[in-house]
């Protein structure tokens, strides 16, 4: 037996027209009558006193035709099941479905953004008459005639139907032209204007019922999930609504002020963002995004990589944006594009859609609009948008500047948010003059201002022409530091390291980072105690940091060496940390550093055993560097590992192209001070490699044999036999047979 309990309530996400036709249609026939009844009053209860800024005059006709229903179940509910045949049972079935779309429509229209009801006024619209038009269909197949209903019942289903004949589509012009008022406001930031703060209030508080900064949060959230979830199947395109969700936003500053949260809800809010997809910070996996992923232009993770004509790729948006400024060379190398056709890069989206979800990122690649044609539809923000943000920017920072302690959190948590997304929101929040007032909290003793504020210029920094505002604003990369090293909150101080980071992009900004007191520790210290976020943001600094020459000494001096080789059996960092290594000793006072390190040596050769493929080539350049620079004794102790010879074999046959590489210079280094037995894995010869010996591992088969003479016949064999079973396998797979 179906009960209300059926009439769950609607997910506010989901649109009417593709919830309506999944209503359970499995009633019981003995009670359908009962559920229909109660079903009925239930909605007339629920929503006869509902407020609906938009779509009222439908929504409460909707009701009273419902109320109607009402009475006429309650008679047909008098007369008893057994009175009704298959057909009216048919009817009644149908009714429950009809119900069930008409719950879906009003929770819709009383739960929805406002803002969204008012752009989708004609679709919602169109909605309710196809409403009337099932209850009118309803009442004209229902088999009157087989049943023996009272005159007053039959005249009141006359009367309703005549009424529902004469039902035409209703847009209220009401509704209607506040629409119109919402696109003339998006109209007016575009051409460089600023709407009237009256006319706003007007439009927001009087006539969307929108009278608090709560309700305005409300809108901007619905909006932006629906952006999210939706983006390329929602009319009118995600411009129009991004463009309603930044003017949300510039009212809610502007209108209702800055006394909605406390230091405390701040704090909360920030956290939670952290397990939101759409809030996820920008910079979160900086450190660990490959350079390929992240398009040259905005520095972000590509959503929708595109290739130019040139063969460079960059997302989509960006170079887009580009070229509708006027510039049409490739950002890259400056030449001029031949044609402005953008080619999706599949193969590279496919690669980033594979690493995301290999590192637990939220990644949904776009969907392609037309595959014949090989393009993809992709809504870029309006001037308006633009606009709009310019002029919530400003709001924002005068908080800054001259609001109350709250008021300056709740901006810099604003401004956080807003420098997240895209270049253009970085670009004017730095010329409003952000920087050096979000300077100044990065030495509050309040956590939420000290967080906000340092993760806000964190996304500034993510613009290359901000950079040089950070660094050269006076004070301000000591302060970044200093929230390194002592920040309230763990997060506060990885989204420091976080900003080195990005600043240390910059080649000139490498030494002055390094000869910021106690940066160096700071980094070192979270790389050995840090979250695993922590970990990451550390190490890559110190990597981007080590490729300065003179940054060697300090490095190590700030004790980074030891927690490099820490770090070397950690999982997540250690490949990273090989990386860094392998800059530090490219210098002779980085290989002596990393030698003094009794562990060094022995975790390198672990790593070379039993690390992944990219593990295995930074363990083994960071090895030949070692032995290049370090001298005959670090040389030595390299070549008296048991089984080194060994493992340089198995990683000539068996690594990547860089690591065979790297393993045969090793080799090599190795053969001009030590004896080493290493089979050169081209031709399976052994070699005995000797001091005074005046062969190299590049010489050939003939030269090798007259120089190494000292060959057993048992590994002459052997190694014959490896080469012969390699050409077996080769013929094998010429074949199409799996030996």
């Amino acid at each position: 037996m179906a009960t209300p309990t059926m009439f769950s309530s609607l997910r506010r996400r989901i649109s009417p027209s593709l919830e309506a036709f999944l209503a359970p249609s499995q009633v019981n026939e003995s009670t359908i009558l009962q559920t229909l009844t109660i079903c009925s009053k239930e909605l007339v209860l629920s929503f006869s006193d509902t407020f609906v800024p938009c779509h009222r005059k439908n929504f409460q006709s909707l009701i009273r035709k419902i109320d109607i229903f009402v009475s006429l179940f309650e008679h047909f509910n008098d007369l008893g099941s057994g009175c009704f045949f298959f057909t009216a049972i048919l009817c009644f079935k149908e009714m429950y479905v009809m119900l069930s779309r008409t719950k879906m429509l009003l929770d819709y229209c009383s739960q929805s953004s406002r803002l969204w009801l008012l752009l989708q006024n004609s679709t919602i619209s169109t909605h309710f008459l196809d409403l009337n038009k099932d209850i009118l269909t309803f009442l004209d197949v229902f088999p009157c005639e087989e049943i023996e209903l009272c005159q007053d019942v039959k005249e009141l289903m006359e009367l309703l139907k005549k009424q529902l004949k004469r039902e035409k589509l209703f847009i209220d012009q009401h509704d209607e032209a506040m629409r119109v008022q919402l696109y003339n406001f998006l109209h007016e930031f575009e051409v460089g204007g600023i709407p009237d703060k009256a006319e706003l209030q007007m439009f927001f508080v009087e006539g969307l019922g929108i009278r608090d900064e709560k309700s305005c949060r409300s809108e901007i959230e619905f909006l932006e999930e629906l952006i999210y979830n939706h983006e390329n199947d929602v009319e009118p395109t995600s411009s129009v609504i991004k463009g309603a969700v930044a003017l949300t936003q510039y009212c809610r500053f502007l209108i209702f002020g800055f006394g909605g949260d406390d230091d405390t809800m701040c704090l909360e809010n920030c956290k939670k963002e952290r397990e939101g997809v759409a809030s996820q910070e920008t910079m979160e996996t900086l450190g660990t995004v490959p350079k390929d992923f992240c398009c040259p232009i905005s520095l972000d993770l590509m959503q929708d990589p595109v290739i130019v004509s040139t063969g460079h790729t960059y997302d989509r948006y960006s170079i887009t944006q580009w070229m509708e400024e006027g510039n049409y060379s490739c950002p890259q190398t400056g030449q001029m594009l031949a044609h402005t056709r953008l080619v999706p890069n599949i193969a590279l989206r496919r690669l980033i859609s594979e690493w995301c979800i290999a590192h637990g990122i939220s990644f949904d690649p776009i969907e392609t609009g037309d595959k014949s044609m090989g393009t993809i539809s992709v809504a870029l923000p309006t001037r308006a948008v633009i606009e709009v943000n310019r002029a919530t920017a400003k709001i924002l920072v005068e908080q800054l500047s001259c609001g109350s302690d709250g008021a300056k959190i709740i901006a810099a948590h604003e401004l956080r948010l807003l420098a997240k997304t895209r270049r253009e929101s970085r670009v004017c929040i730095a010329q409003a003059g952000a920087i050096p007032l979000l300077q100044r909290l990065l030495s509050s003793p309040n956590p939420a201002a000290q967080e906000n504020a340092v993760t806000a210029i964190l996304n500034l920094s993510l613009y290359e022409d901000n950079k040089s505002l950070i660094v050269e604003e006076p004070g301000c990369l000591s302060l970044i530091v200093e929230v390194l090293r002592f920040g309230h909150t763990e997060e506060s101080r990885e989204n420091a390291a976080a900003t080195l980071f990005s600043l240390s992009v910059v080649h000139d900004y490498k030494k002055r980072i390094t000869d910021e007191n106690g940066a160096i520790s700071a980094l070192a210290g979270l790389l050995k105690e840090g979250t695993q976020r922590g970990k990451k943001d550390a190490v890559t600094a110190l990597f981007n940091l080590s490729t300065h020459m003179d940054n060697c000494s300090r490095m190590i001096e700030a004790g980074a060496i030891t927690a490099l080789v820490d770090a070397m059996e950690t999982e997540g960092v250690a490949e990273e940390a090989l990386g860094v290594l392998g800059m530090l000793v490219r210098q002779p006072i980085g290989a002596q550093a990393v030698n003094k390190e009794e562990r060094a040596v022995p975790r390198l050769i672990n790593m070379m055993r039993h690390g992944t493929s990219r593990g295995k080539e930074n363990a083994v350049s960071a090895m030949l560097e070692l032995c290049r620079n370090g001298g005959p004794s670090i040389i030595q102790k390299v070549a008296k590992v048991p089984a080194f010879s060994s493992l340089l074999h198995i990683l000539l046959y068996t690594g990547t192209k860089r690591a065979r590489r790297k393993a045969a210079s090793l080799a090599r280094v190795c053969q001009k001070y030590e004896a080493v037995a290493l089979p050169y894995g081209l031709w399976g010869v052994g070699y005995t490699f000797s001091s005074n010996s005046s062969a190299n591992l590049g010489s050939s088969f003939t030269s090798d044999v007259s120089v190494s003479m000292s060959i057993s016949v048992p590994v002459l064999w052997g190694m014959l036999g490896l080469l012969f079973h390699g050409l077996c396998l080769m013929h094998a797979s010429c074949l199409g047979f799996l030996v």
